[in-house]
């Protein structure tokens, strides 16, 4: 099995944090690329970077030449799902999107807590756009940039598990979520801390794409996900499988 992991940024040493984490979790025989797009913003931030990681990883992801069973976009609260589940017949599975999910099997509230305020908006809007808001009791932020959230990872872990502890103290959750993809790998390190589970998206991703390779399912092409008419725009060939 092949799962493209797509970084939403384009710094290269995210990337390579985002595979190892991804790495990590993956069964046996499951081979793990993790991409770049050729465009777009060093960090997602905001709405308009989001827009336009959007574009570079659906670029990216078409540009791959060899075989994948599913991809995985790693961006929290971002863009592009739709558009990728448009273009491929294998699972899309949205990092936002599996780390709600799998909170919500371990307790009844969870909260997220992400890097800058400035993205908690978007963060909800994504939750809401795919239903899963009913059960997020707050969408917190650490006010650490994404691109400086491993420059001391303690210091990062205690910045979460201090937003998290009072998501759970005040906000009634009962299950922390990563909110950023530069956040893969602190949560055993925040969950330590808070004595509550932690949920990092980008595995949680994983093993889900996994499951449902396994299971033999794919991208339904009957309604709103049915391939574009087009692939074709602006001298854009995408090779949308």
């Amino acid at each position: 099995m092949r799962i493209v992991v797509a970084n939403v940024n384009t710094t290269e040493r995210v990337t390579e944090a985002i595979g190892v984490q991804a790495s990590s979790v993956a069964a046996p025989g499951t081979e793990i690329a993790a991409v770049t797009p050729s465009f777009g913003a060093a960090s997602v931030e905001g709405n308009f970077e989001s827009y336009l990681a959007a574009v570079g990883v659906m670029d990216r992801v078409s540009a791959v030449t060899e075989p994948f069973d599913a991809v995985v976009l790693a961006g929290f609260g971002e863009h592009g799902k739709e558009g990728l589940a448009e273009l491929f017949e294998v699972p899309v599975v949205d990092i936002t999107e599996a780390a709600a999910h799998t909170a919500s099997l371990l307790g009844r509230r969870y909260s997220v807590v992400t890097s800058l305020h400035r993205t908690t908006g978007q963060i909800r809007d994504r939750l809401a756009l795919t239903g899963l808001d009913s059960r997020c009791a707050s969408v917190r932020a650490t006010g650490v940039p994404v691109l400086d959230l491993e420059n001391d990872l303690d210091s990062t872990a205690e910045h979460i598990a201090r937003e998290a502890q009072q998501a759970i103290e005040v906000d009634g959750a009962e299950v922390i979520c990563l909110g950023c993809a530069g956040m893969a790998g602190l949560d055993e390190r925040v969950s330590e801390r808070i004595g509550a589970p932690v949920v990092d998206g980008v595995t949680a991703a994983v093993g889900l794409a996994e499951t449902l390779v396994r299971l033999g399912l794919k991208t339904s092409k009957v309604g709103g996900w049915a391939t574009p008419l087009s692939k074709e725009i602006s001298g854009w060939p995408l090779s949308g499988r």
